[in-house]
């Protein structure tokens, strides 16, 4: 059959669990359709929104072939850019390519929706409307009001909510109808408008001043920085002053941050030092504000825009600059379903659109410290805080040799105490939320457990529920051992609410706040809660990792960290790593201004070499031991870890799906030469959880592109697995938790 008698049919990414797209033809009077636009169709009688990636010449008659039911988008959804990423995306991680597109649209584009938000809108007061304002008649109190309000507020306007609260909107249509008022749409109402820059304000020190030079020299050219620097370095500052560069040629930045918490304070430094707009994207906002964040970013509206992990994929007009704060953060890394890596795909993505790409944090990754070694990323060190602020004096004790009141030592509540008559304010840290995280029988040893998950229930005051943090589940604890019936149950070991509850005790005047996710459900409470610390109407703050990224307490001036040694209790080889992070982070939060800092760390191991180089502010060090330990291993960054996970309601199935699929394995192993390695198939070590049993089975690989090849050969297989449908299994490339 000739090339001209061969039917056109467009390509379209479905989101289902699909590892192909769907051929589809075209609708009435189109002759073709760009990528990246969204169309509708039906799949299986369902129908719902694809996304054209492309087109091509089909034999099949058109009588075979289904026609696109409509097209949403008259110009493509998603820029051409940003399709090369998702596909990118979509090979690297193995995922089917409409489920890497779908997490790329707000959920409101998802379905039928015009591309254009519904904008919010703003009222202003016209000539007429000024001259008729001495004239309105007494009795028209309503009119008067208006006129009266947006004469105040001229030339900024008033929003259609505020004029909302002062009249009916009866009343507006009538000024509008006379053309005393005029309405358009305006984007204050849903950007951050920075102001001009206050020189004085952000004054760098020559530290800052070279990085800040040396990143500059590559803008418009693809190249990584990591930007290491201790905490209270002035790595903000840094960022402020590059986004301000970047926007004077006309480009715009995205920042993405690790968590909700740290956007507020970010957002409100960016305002008093950018000259620019600012929007925001993460996931407690509505989906029309994300919808409308995202619209911004994608027309060039907003100048930066400050997301967490799921904004590396929004779209903009006119990429300048990436930044990553606190890169070496596990929240970065999507847990489920497309289990992508933002920080790393924000590498990719700047490497695609030859821009730079900045990974800032005071702890890098061993990942990214590894790519600065062999010069694959820029290294820059910032070795001194801003101001001439001091690092802060690490102390260990040893809870060996010191009484314990609930896992608090008598040092530590002397310091707290100190703190308090100075009027300073202090943190104390323990990484576990509840009240203890044991409910025991003395008698029996009988121990309260999750009836869905292998882990024991946490008990929490004063709602007196036993939790699971795992699966949510939550019950009352009985007033008697279950088991032999023994009426004095014992709550064991200690978190956040237990802590607050001894150091209310034991230090009655203090005002002791709380912060972890029990205590802080919204993103307005969390803001509250900061600002009373800032203000100064907080003595104690008590929290989990909440505390430790990125928040810049000035008066704080004493950190106590409560159980240190949580960290080493894993044989993940990702833990002393995780354990010395938090720990600096935490540390971190001291002394950030005029005076000292003091840190109290509460360890059964101070001669632990991760607690020592942490005494010594010796990251350095850190890693070298560190990276060492991982070549003799054979883990990342040496080797390439990945994944197959697989869980089920049944006990036996999820392990029998896991020892197939390393079968298959193994056979396509025998016909490609390579270095890549199959673990045995084992059960995970928390081997039910939410009521499913899990199994999982280890692939690495030192050469990235016969992994690869070996993982498309073996998903081919995979798919075909009979049992496979009875198990809901996926693959994670570059896990961060290898259980």
């Amino acid at each position: 059959m000739t090339t001209d008698k061969l039917n056109t049919v467009v390509q379209v990414a479905v989101p289902i669990r699909l590892r192909k797209v769907l051929d589809y033809q075209l609708p009435e009077g189109y002759s073709s359709l760009a990528e990246g636009t969204r169309v509708r169709i039906t799949v299986k009688l369902r129908e719902m929104t694809g996304i054209v990636v492309g087109s091509k010449k089909s034999e099949l008659p058109e009588e075979g072939l289904i026609r696109v039911v409509r097209v949403l988008d008259e110009s493509p959804c998603i820029p051409p850019s940003l399709l090369k990423l998702l596909r990118w995306s979509s090979s690297y991680y193995h995922h089917p390519l409409g489920e890497v597109i779908q997490t790329a649209l707000p959920s409101i584009l998802r379905g039928d929706s015009k591309i254009k938000p519904d904008l919010p809108f703003r009222y202003y007061l016209t000539s007429n409307g000024a001259e008729a304002l001495n004239g309105i008649p007494k009795n028209a109190t309503n009119q008067r009001l208006l006129l009266t309000e947006l004469s105040k507020a001229s030339p900024d306007g008033l929003s259609s909510s505020t004029l909302s609260k002062l009249a009916p909107s009866s009343s507006t249509k009538l000024l509008r109808d006379r053309g005393w008022i005029n309405v358009r749409e305006d984007s204050r109402d849903f950007l951050y408008v920075g102001q001009e820059q206050d020189s004085a304000a952000i004054a760098l020190n020559q530290s800052q001043r070279s990085a800040v030079s040396e990143i500059s020299v590559a803008l418009q050219r693809y190249q990584p920085f990591l930007l290491q620097g201790v905490t209270g370095s002035g790595k903000t500052e840094i960022y402020l002053e590059l986004a301000t560069r970047v926007i004077k040629t006309g480009c715009q930045v995205l920042l993405l941050v690790p968590e909700i918490a740290l956007t507020p304070q970010l957002i409100g430094r960016f305002k008093r030092g950018l000259n620019g707009k600012i929007a925001v994207l993460h996931s407690r906002l509505s989906n029309k504000d994300r919808h409308i964040a995202w619209w911004a970013a994608r027309e060039g509206i907003a100048d930066v825009i400050l997301g967490t992990r799921s904004a590396v994929f929004v779209p903009l007009a006119r990429p300048g600059m990436y930044i990553v704060d606190e890169e070496h953060d596990s929240a970065y890394k999507q847990q489920e379903g497309f289990r992508y890596n933002a920080r790393d795909l924000i590498v990719k993505r700047a490497q695609q659109d030859d821009i730079p790409a900045v990974l800032g944090s005071a702890t890098p990754s061993l990942e990214s410290m590894q790519n600065a070694k062999i010069g694959r990323y820029g290294h820059l060190v910032l070795r001194d805080r801003a101001r001439g602020a001091m690092m802060p004096k690490i102390s260990l004790l040893n809870v060996k040799q010191l009484p314990l009141t609930f896992g608090i030592s008598s040092p530590v509540l002397e310091a707290l105490r100190l703190r308090l008559d100075r009027g300073e304010q202090s943190i104390v840290y323990i990484n576990r939320r509840g009240f203890a995280p044991i409910l025991w029988c003395p008698k029996c040893n009988w121990r309260a457990r999750c009836s869905r998950c292998d882990v024991y229930l946490t008990l929490h005051r004063p709602s007196n529920q036993l939790r699971c943090h795992h699966c949510g589940a939550s019950n009352k604890p009985s007033e008697n051992c279950p088991d032999c019936k023994h009426i004095s149950l014992k709550a064991v070991g200690q978190g956040t609410q237990r802590v607050e509850e001894t150091l209310q005790k034991y230090l009655p005047s203090a005002r002791i706040v709380r912060f972890d996710s029990d205590s802080i459900g919204k993103a307005n409470v969390l803001a509250e809660r900061l600002a009373q610390v800032l203000e100064g109407n907080v003595d104690i703050l008590v929290g989990t990792q909440l505390l430790a990224k990125g928040h810049n307490f000035p008066a704080v001036t004493l950190v106590c960290i409560v159980d240190a040694d949580s960290g080493l209790y894993s044989f993940d080889f990702r833990a002393v790593e995780r354990l010395y992070q938090t720990l600096t982070q935490v540390a971190g939060r001291a002394g950030r201004a005029s005076r000292s800092g003091q840190v109290l760390v509460q360890t059964q191991y101070p001669e632990n070499s991760a607690f020592s180089r942490l005494m010594e502010n010796d990251f350095s060090g850190f890693v070298d031991f560190e990276l060492k330990q991982r070549q003799l291993a054979n883990c990342p960054p040496f080797v390439r870890f990945v994944l197959l996970r697989a869980e089920s309601v049944s006990s036996d199935s999820s392990i029998r799906f896991v020892t197939a699929a390393a079968q298959l394995g193994q056979q396509i192993l025998r016909k490609q030469s390579s270095s890549i390695r199959l673990m045995d198939p084992v059960p995970s070590p928390m081997e039910r959880r939410s009521g499913r049993y899990r199994a999982q089975l280890l692939v690495t690989g030192c050469v990235e592109t016969a992994l690869h090849r070996f993982l498309d050969n073996w998903l081919n297989e995979l798919d075909k697995l009979e049992i496979g449908r009875r198990v809901r299994w996926s693959l994670d490339v570059d896990p961060l938790d290898i259980y």
